[in-house]
């Protein structure tokens, strides 16, 4: 399995690999929205995990740039990974295009749940390959 993890803090971005990493998964760390899209952009994942708060282009941009992508990676189940406990936060990433949310500090177990029931449960069609 590949997973992006577009997440400005490199704590967090190793603690996230190191959890996969365990699960068997293959994880592309991106600092921020631009180099996170460049990489979405080059190469094929299977979830992509996407930091709020991060500076210049946000986590909920970011999702919506996914969804406007114009072939099937803007499918890709989209898992946000945030502190942010706002009321509203579930809606609005939501309507950026999460499927899911995990609350930071993220345990081991609710990341394989979140990913086994979007990726595993129900795969879906891969991308035709890039032109």
């Amino acid at each position: 399995m590949r997973v992006l993890f577009i997440e400005d803090d490199d704590l967090n971005r190793r603690i996230v690999e190191d959890m996969l990493r365990v699960g068997g998964a293959d994880m592309v760390g991106a600092s921020d929205a631009g180099e996170g899209l460049r990489i979405f952009g080059e190469d094929r994942f299977d979830v992509v995990l996407v930091d709020l708060r991060m500076p210049a282009v946000d986590g909920f941009e970011t999702m919506k740039r996914i969804r406007q992508w114009d072939d099937e990676r803007r499918n890709v189940p989209l898992i946000v990974v945030t502190a942010d406990t706002g009321e509203r936060i579930d809606d609005e990433c939501r309507a950026a295009g999460a499927d899911a949310i995990l609350l930071k500090p993220v345990a081991m177990r609710e990341l394989f749940e979140v990913i086994a029931d979007l990726v595993v449960s129900n795969p879906r069609p891969p991308a035709p390959p890039a032109a």
